[in-house]
């Protein structure tokens, strides 16, 4: 671990984990170990990190919550940059939310409920964080972070800071300008939203809340949908329909509430996960002649 000694210069020690399984830090908890996990607290700490990075040629990854992400069983050799909750200040002005991408996006949505702002209650169940949402256009009950987003912040791969539109963005179903360009790093957004009524914000917000704990399998580690939806498709009824509710590969199986997911029902490991997906898929594409595409995040 010598070469990563020069990040304890950059880094409070308590921001820096070596041999870090990552089973902590992904929601379907599964994962090998990294050979460091980083916490970066401010946007000169993430520049840093990365500015020693690049100079050693060392391999990175930035993640959220980890709850679109599904890391292999192996150790990887590469570090992680994980924006969470020590870089996710939220500030409140007029209309709009200034949120550091570490904010969680259900903390986000009730600052909002709290300051009389419409528009986040969508969020307010998605287990990620603001950066994760606006990288792949999260969405939730007909609504998406694409339709709030009025501007971002971001490191460009020569970690200038550059600042866009949400429309320059190239939003479109669970993607983003940051899905096609792994090295930016998303550091903050302005929030658009419009004032609203304090009930009507919350009975929202309780509604997606229930719609959520009864459709969802929270009972178990996933990583939410597993597959975009296919156009003139449900995800859930092809599944369903394909006979596969419940099918399991080792610890890995099709939620028996909800098909759309896969759950971890006991000490899944990757390869359950890419297993089930595989049937899965080959299963659909056989019998109905869809192809799902999934959109979950892999680190190999």
């Amino acid at each position: 671990m010598n070469k990563y000694m020069k990040l304890e210069e950059i880094l409070d020690s308590e921001n820096i984990k070596y041999n870090e399984s990552m089973k902590k830090h992904t929601t379907v908890r599964i994962g090998g170990k990294c050979d460091v996990l980083v916490t970066p607290t401010s946007m000169e700490e993430i520049k840093r990190v990365v500015e020693f990075f690049n100079s050693e040629n060392i391999e990175y990854h930035v993640i959220g919550n980890g709850s679109n992400l599904l890391v292999t069983d192996e150790d990887i050799h590469c570090a992680i940059i994980k924006i969470g909750n020590k870089f996710s200040n939220v500030e409140v002005d007029g209309k709009n939310l200034i949120a550091l991408s570490g904010a969680s996006m259900p903390r986000v949505s009730l600052i909002a409920k709290q300051n009389l702002l419409s528009g986040m209650e969508f969020a307010c169940g998605i287990p990620g964080t603001i950066g994760g949402g606006i990288f792949m256009n999260a969405g939730a009950y007909g609504d998406e972070m694409s339709n709030i987003v009025d501007e971002i912040t971001y490191f460009d791969e020569n970690l200038n800071v550059c600042k866009i539109l949400g429309k320059e963005a190239q939003f479109s179903y669970r993607k983003s300008i940051f899905s096609f360009n792994p090295k930016y790093v998303i550091l903050k957004c302005n929030l658009k939203l419009r004032k609203g009524n304090e009930k009507e914000i919350e009975l929202k917000m309780k509604e997606n809340s229930e719609a959520r704990k009864q459709k969802q399998p929270l009972e178990f580690p996933n990583f939410g949908s597993v597959f975009k939806r296919p156009e003139g498709y449900f995800v859930g009824k092809l599944i369903e329909e394909a006979g596969l509710r419940g099918k399991t590969i080792g610890g890995a199986q099709v939620s028996t509430k909800h098909t759309g997911f896969i759950v971890n029902i006991g000490n899944a490991t990757c390869k359950d996960i890419l297993d089930l997906i595989k049937y899965i898929q080959d299963t659909v594409y056989n019998k109905f002649g869809v192809k799902l595409e999934t959109e979950v995040e892999i680190i190999k």
